[in-house]
């Protein structure tokens, strides 16, 4: 059975430490999710690269995403986003809720 390092940060610039908690990239081997409160709205994985979803979210989400990816042009459709999440995740036997 592999084994899997799993780490935990938080990624962003804001100046107080209250907000990191809306922030977190979880790295699972090889996979990094990237959250926005709680939901995934990138990854970063060998095969695919970083992934970043277009902000069908909110403004604050959107400076997520901008500190993720500031060229919105590189985003990916939200369906096109949740089709290759999930592509990714059924690879690595892995489910977000």
């Amino acid at each position: 059975m592999e084994e899997l390092e799993i780490k935990k940060w938080n990624y962003g610039k804001y100046s107080s430490t209250n907000y990191g908690s809306h922030t977190q990239a979880i790295q699972i081997g090889k996979l990094t999710l990237y959250f926005s409160y709680d939901t995934v709205v990138a990854f970063r994985h060998p095969d695919m690269g970083m992934v970043v979803c277009e902000n069908v979210f909110s403004t604050t989400t959107g400076k997520h995403l901008n500190w993720l990816e500031p060229d919105k042009k590189k985003r990916v459709k939200y369906d096109e986003f949740k089709k290759k999440l999930n592509e990714i995740l059924e690879k690595h036997n892995l489910k977000v809720r």
